[in-house]
Order: C-alpha cells, then structure tokens, then sequence
C-alpha cells in the first residue's frame, strides 16, 4: 500500500465540518461561485440584527486571495454601531466562507 493511499484513508477517517469541506472547494473554483451568494444571502449570513441596519455594497478581492468587504448602513448614523460590531461581521462571512477570506471593511455613507 502506497504512502498517498494511507494518508487519504487517514483523511476520510477524520470528522471533517462542512464549512472546511465546502470553504475547500469555493476555494478552488474561485471566489464568483459564492461572492454572488453573500450578498443574495446578506440577511440569512448576517442575521436580523446586522441585515436590517446595513448593506453590503461590495467586495473586492486582493492579490491573496482575501476580501475587502464594504457595507452600507441604511442610515449614516447606524455607522458608529456597525464598527462596534466589526469583528462580529467578520466571523460571520469567514464562517459563511469556511476560511479566513476577509482582510478589512469599511463603510460607505
């Protein structure tokens, strides 16, 4: 038995989440498979209490394959709240993503 064949047999015994599965294969068929999805998936991803404040006004990939995402409140004053909850919005798109896909955001008034 080859040493490739025990280290996939090892693999497939593991448990495996499905965001690490799926953040895998997002991964190798290029960011339009899903970057399309978040923002059609905006208030499901967020949740009520972020989706019903803000926006996603758009994202742009860079040269490591990270994202800067830029979110629109519904009202400028909703902008203070929302850098409160920054870190919060991160892990949710990283979560939806299944890697860290997210290097920054900012908002636009």
């Amino acid at each position: 038995m080859s040493n490739q064949t025990k280290n996939l047999e090892n693999r497939f015994k593991r448990p495996q989440t499905i965001a690490g599965a799926l953040g895998g294969l997002i991964k190798i068929f290029g960011v339009r498979a899903s970057d399309s999805d978040l923002q059609t998936r905006w208030t499901e991803i967020m949740g009520a209490d972020i989706a019903t404040v803000a926006s996603l006004a758009a994202i742009r990939k860079n040269r490591d394959n990270t994202f800067n995402v830029v979110i629109r409140p519904t009202n400028p004053a909703y902008t203070l709240q929302l850098s409160y909850q920054k870190d919060e919005i991160i892990r949710r798109i990283n979560k939806y993503f299944g890697y860290d896909a997210v290097s920054k955001i900012s908002f636009r008034k």
